[in-house]
């Protein structure tokens, strides 16, 4: 007997699919900050914040949706959301982008010093160097933000179930 294939409904639409790559838009416009005019780099990050914003309204709609006694209802609806919008404005945006932008910066810096390439090749290999990180950088900032949040504010929830953001 073969498994049966998981239904599509079972499939997180922001987790499970293409649509996840776009928490990472923010890191792909650090990593060209030196090449596109800034706007793009803050478009990049609507892109992300917007995916932030719709993953946590999406996991407080599966909160409300699950059956049991409705006293717990709007507390199980609110720990998700927050959880979320939190696990995922920390994972997918502040850091990863802070930590790219500091990357591509010292790139164009140690480039501009160490070597006499032209500036578009610095450029260019800086945005290289950022694009190579994002990979690098995704799972150890998941997992440090993992613990940061099971350390502080996972502690206060109330005693529902815990979220799993990641």
């Amino acid at each position: 007997n073969a498994m049966p294939e998981p239904r599509a409904a079972e499939r997180d639409l922001y987790r499970d699919t293409w649509v996840r790559y776009l928490g990472y838009a923010n890191e792909v416009g650090e990593a060209f900050r030196s090449l596109v005019p800034a706007a793009v780099v803050w478009l990049s990050y609507g892109v992300s914040s917007s995916y932030v914003l719709a993953d946590a309204i999406d996991k407080g709609k599966k909160a409300g949706d699950v059956s049991s006694p409705e006293a717990g209802r709007r507390t199980r609806v609110t720990v998700a959301v927050v959880d979320t919008f939190v696990w995922q404005a920390l994972a997918s945006v502040a850091i990863p982008g802070f930590t790219v932008n500091r990357v591509c910066a010292a790139s164009l810096y140690v480039l501009g010093t160490a070597t006499r390439w032209p500036l578009a090749v610095r450029k260019w290999t800086t945005t290289a160097v950022g694009l190579l990180i994002i990979p690098v950088i995704v799972h150890p900032i998941d997992r440090s933000v993992d613990f940061l949040l099971d350390s502080s504010l996972r502690k206060l929830y109330p005693s529902v179930e815990k979220p799993s953001s990641s």
